[in-house]
């Protein structure tokens, strides 16, 4: 292995905009980073253009501090195109490589598409499954600049709407504990200010009621919600059902 490459991550968490991540698992990650994990997050796209940014650079900058509050070791934001992202065999091998790269062990990415919101979720879900599955490939390396092959452990989705407090469908689900990372969860979404003006507060109220009510359902003060690609297991009952 390359001696030029970084440390690995525990946690690559992928979105298809800066500000994707943090809305739907920003509570768990900032709680990760405070176990002593090492985690970081892949944009596909800048977001660019949006009605209420003056530019990328700004839209940068903004995810910068998000990703600074968040307390992430990692943050890199691919060039491919907001509005028209595609599952395309380029938009795998850009990911792919970041995979390769960092060797995440768990890479948590979106779950599905988020009717009448943008069609880049559909879109970046299919490709980040795809780029997965391709970073692990062997006899290919001329196609990854010769990184290295790398399997991921386990993949997670995380779902991105709140038209429905339905779930898609998986081999199963959990409920990660934010009951004190919410409110850095909340600040780092606030740090885009050009995508969530005063006028687009009732997101925040939305947002916390939902992580409440997943969070209370598990007996927590507030949670984020993550299905599994495996059926979930355990090795023991008593430890699982009472923590």
């Amino acid at each position: 292995m390359s001696s030029d490459l970084p440390e690995p991550l525990h946690v690559l968490a992928v979105g298809a905009h800066p500000d994707d991540v943090e809305i739907a698992v920003g509570g768990t990650l900032a709680r990760l980073v405070r176990q002593g994990y090492r985690v970081g997050i892949v944009d596909l796209t800048d977001g660019e253009p949006t009605p209420g940014s003056p530019g990328p650079e700004v839209r940068l900058q903004e995810a910068a501090e998000a990703a600074r509050i968040l307390g992430v070791h990692v943050r890199e934001t691919l060039d491919l195109p907001n509005r028209r992202l595609f599952d395309s065999h380029e938009g795998r091998l850009a990911l792919g490589k970041v995979i390769r790269k960092y060797r995440p062990q768990i890479v948590v990415g979106l779950a599905a598409k988020t009717p009448l919101a943008s069609p880049d979720h559909q879109q970046g879900a299919q490709l980040i499954d795809a780029a997965i599955f391709y970073a692990r490939l062997s006899k290919w390396d001329e196609q990854f600049d010769h990184l290295p092959v790398h399997t991921v452990r386990r993949q997670l989705w995380y779902p991105l709407g709140f038209a429905s407090l339905e779930l898609p469908p998986s081999a199963g689900h959990f409920v990660c504990d934010i009951s004190d990372t919410i409110d850095i969860k909340m600040q780092a979404i606030r740090a885009y200010q050009t995508q969530f003006p005063p006028t687009k507060d009732r997101l925040f109220r939305t947002l916390e009621a939902q992580n409440r009510y997943f969070g209370g359902s598990a007996g927590f003060e507030a949670g984020e919600v993550f299905l599994s690609s495996h059926t979930l297991g355990t090795k023991d009952l008593v430890l699982q059902v009472c923590p």
